[in-house]
């Protein structure tokens, strides 16, 4: 079971994956994320934690960090598996930005309808408020060249 959404950003991928890095500031423009953090740098292998709005904290690894273009957070409960793709593609100048989540395992089931349907409400917030932010802050590097 997988949810898609996708935006057009007017910013750099660059100005995108830098918000990206900011795990402990997720909740600002996630409405979906309540508290997030991870161990060490952004790169594959750290672990951290993400605590949604209602619901128990539950442990994220970063599975592929490459910067500028993606990165994808693993997170698993037992019988359960959530998969976080963020991918960032240069169009035109601006920058397609596509978060994807893939339910499996044999809760899948049972919470994936219900998550997919949360999801497909909040991923468009967390979009348009990705892109407010990564436009302010190209916008805000372009005045202090």
């Amino acid at each position: 079971m997988q949810v898609e959404h996708r935006i057009t950003v007017n910013a750099s991928p660059g100005t995108v994956f830098q918000i990206y890095e900011d795990v402990q500031h997720w909740h600002t423009w996630d409405p979906d994320t309540r508290q997030a953090y991870i161990e060490g740098p952004f790169r594959v292998g750290s672990r951290g934690r993400i605590k949604p709005p209602k619901g128990m904290t539950v442990p994220m690894l970063l599975t592929q960090v490459e910067p500028g273009k993606c990165f994808t957070v693993e997170s698993k409960i037992p019988l359960f598996r959530m998969l976080f793709e963020h991918e960032l593609v240069p169009v035109n100048g601006a920058t397609e930005v596509i978060h994807r989540v893939t339910f499996s395992g044999f809760l899948s089931v049972v919470l994936g309808p219900m998550l997919s349907k949360q999801l497909n409400s909040g991923l468009p917030v967390t979009l348009r408020n990705l892109k407010t932010l990564a436009e302010a802050a190209r916008a805000d590097h372009v005045v202090h060249q």
